[in-house]
């Protein structure tokens, strides 16, 4: 135990740990307010009385869903950035930082939009009905009468959401993110492979720490917020 600690030690001596999980929390925290408004976007889209929009809506997810996010972050860098020369800002690491926060959110966003619906279909056909009845037309009705209960409906879908975008913010490496943990780890371990037990513990515990309370908070709102029948 001595051992590890001092492991622990002279990694923090050596390395700004904290700079990386900093990068990896703003990632995650840009990213989680894109994908819940694109999210959101294709939630409506989803239910939407408009066949081509609703069509559109489930391509979107169909394939963002199923391609890897490795795949979406290397194709910002690669092609977005190195083919077409798009630049989001004169300065590189920022440039390479905000196309990884817009790969991670056109990512999640799918997964956004398909724990919005799971809290759609927790409303009562009865309120759409009655919104209907009313005279509103479909986007007054799902903006006053079903999404606010939907987002009720899935804060822990949406928590769990959060929770897998933050592991995966530590791919934004294949967006030539600088000073994250991912790419932080890997130095680690070619500069000091003998501390490798106390490398992968250092990040492991971090990432626990940073999850544990996104858990605990979404399970508290989910069972605060819950709309009561």
């Amino acid at each position: 135990m001595d051992d590890l600690l001092a492991g622990f030690a002279e990694l923090f001596a050596q390395y700004d740990v904290l700079a990386a999980f900093w990068v990896n929390i703003q990632l995650t925290f840009w990213a989680a307010i894109l994908s819940l408004v694109l999210g959101t976007v294709l939630a409506l889209m989803r239910i939407s009385p408009i066949a081509s929009l609703q069509w559109a809506g489930t391509a979107y997810v169909t394939i963002f869903r199923n391609t890897p996010l490795t795949i979406i972050l290397t194709f910002t860098y690669l092609v977005v950035f190195a083919q077409l020369g798009i630049a989001l800002s004169d300065d590189l690491n920022a440039t390479f930082f905000w196309y990884a926060v817009i790969g991670l959110a056109v990512y999640h966003a799918a997964f956004v939009c398909e724990a919005i619906r799971s809290g759609v279909n927790t409303v009562p056909v009865g309120q759409a009905e009655a919104a209907r009845a009313i005279g509103l037309s479909f986007l007054p009705a799902a903006s006053m009468v079903i999404l606010p209960q939907a987002f009720r409906g899935a804060i822990a879908p949406l928590g769990n959401t959060l929770i897998a975008l933050l592991k995966n913010s530590t791919v934004a490496v294949a967006a030539s993110v600088a000073n994250e943990t991912s790419s932080l780890m890997r130095t680690m371990i070619e500069f000091r492979p003998d501390l490798m037990v106390a490398i992968f513990l250092l990040f492991a515990i971090g990432y626990v720490i940073l999850v544990i309370p996104i858990g605990l908070t979404t399970t508290w709102l989910s069972t605060k917020l819950a709309v009561k029948r």
